[in-house]
């Protein structure tokens, strides 16, 4: 026991990854099949539900479960006080939920003056509140669950050896990584030209550089809370805003120009972070 203990102290952060992956990715083979969500809208409907429960309870369950082995109940009541920390300025509520929807919608846009197949989800829905409200379910659960673990646990462990950029790139990718399965499976669902590789791209040009960004706000707030909000907004967005089956060359256009312009806001954000100090974590 004393042995086992001891390595998880000695590294947490591999052992939340470890650990994320063998209960989200186990979970979800079980509920669903190795082969995938079956073809029928009824099944799918009734096993998605349960899937996505399972898929998040990775980065939750061994979010707390770490914290309370490596850290005991005083890592549980600092890991409360982040969790309801809200006390901080108004402009970090703003970065953490407009991003997203402001910069897809500004691409999406600028891409459909140039063909139709860019047209804003929302736009063409019939159905547009059933489209929003299901958007804000998937994320409502994405965004609680998941950083309950990703900047619950393994952010802050990683600020204390590294920068914020190379914790948001190790973060991201595990992050994007951790997607692969359920991106796998969406590429059965299209067909085309570079449709698979659209999919399994899409992971680390969608996700990777805005982690950096939810890094950042996060070293600047200290905010838990305020993590999920961003995380709730990333998933909402593209459910709400993207076309519906969008794969292939428009996929990878769009994510090459996200990616592109994520950098150049993390770009930004690194120049002006350098040029003044940390403040106002708590709005007074």
């Amino acid at each position: 026991m004393a042995i086992g203990q001891a390595f998880i102290t000695t590294r947490p952060v591999l052992i939340y990854f470890a650990l994320t992956f063998a209960i989200s990715w186990g979970g979800v083979l079980i509920v669903v099949g190795p082969g995938g969500f079956p073809g029928t809208r009824e099944q799918f409907e009734t096993l998605f539900p349960v899937a996505v429960l399972a898929m998040v309870a990775g980065p939750s369950v061994s979010g707390l479960l770490l914290t309370g082995l490596v850290s005991g109940r005083a890592g549980l009541h600092e890991f409360l006080s982040r969790l309801l920390k809200w006390r901080v300025s108004a402009r970090w509520y703003a970065v953490a939920l407009l991003t997203a929807p402001l910069l897809m919608m500004a691409l999406l846009l600028a891409f459909s003056r140039l063909s139709s197949e860019f047209l804003p989800g929302i736009f063409a829905s019939a159905d547009k509140t059933s489209l929003v409200l299901f958007g804000l379910a998937v994320a409502l659960a994405a965004g609680i669950f998941e950083e309950l673990g990703w900047t619950g646990f393994a952010t802050p462990r990683l600020r204390q050896r590294y920068s914020v950029l190379s914790t948001g790139l190790i973060v991201g990718v595990w992050w994007a990584v951790w997607h692969e399965l359920v991106a796998f499976w969406a590429s059965g669902t299209t067909s085309g030209a570079l449709s698979l590789a659209s999919l399994l791209l899409d992971p680390f040009l969608f996700l990777v550089i805005y982690r950096v960004l939810m890094v950042w706000v996060y070293d600047r707030t200290g905010s838990l809370l305020v993590a999920m909000l961003m995380h709730m907004s990333l998933t909402a967005s593209p459910r709400i805003l993207m076309p519906p089956a969008i794969a292939g060359g428009p996929l990878l256009i769009f994510d090459l120009a996200w990616t592109a312009a994520m950098c150049a806001i993390v770009a930004a954000v690194g120049v002006a972070s350098g040029a003044r100090p940390h403040e106002d974590r708590i709005a007074e």
